[in-house]
């Protein structure tokens, strides 16, 4: 099974608005993906609050899982997204 591992770049880490732009990326990717944090157990990527409940904050590195065709295409896009600092982009578009 495909992997990534990334650390999250947003300021702010896994919350509120990059959480939101995260689960909307990983709920329209092809194939089903989930996030752990560590060794713990590994929760559905496209859930908000499961991707809320995970704590992640900025350096926080997170491991993304899928399966299936696109698989890596699909990791390879969502792992860029959580190493951008999207707190950072959201005020230079004001």
């Amino acid at each position: 099974m495909p992997t990534r591992t990334v650390a999250v770049g947003s300021a702010s880490g896994l919350h509120a608005r990059p959480a939101k732009l995260f689960v909307e990326a990983a709920a329209a990717a092809p194939v089903k993906v989930t996030i752990r944090v560590g060794d713990r157990k590994p929760v559905p990527a496209k859930s908000m609050l499961s991707v809320l409940a995970l704590g992640a904050k900025q350096g926080t590195e997170v491991t993304l899982e899928a399966d299936g065709d696109g698989a890596d295409e699909a990791l390879d896009g969502l792992a860029a997204l959580l190493a951008r600092d999207l707190d950072a982009e959201e005020t230079s578009d004001v």
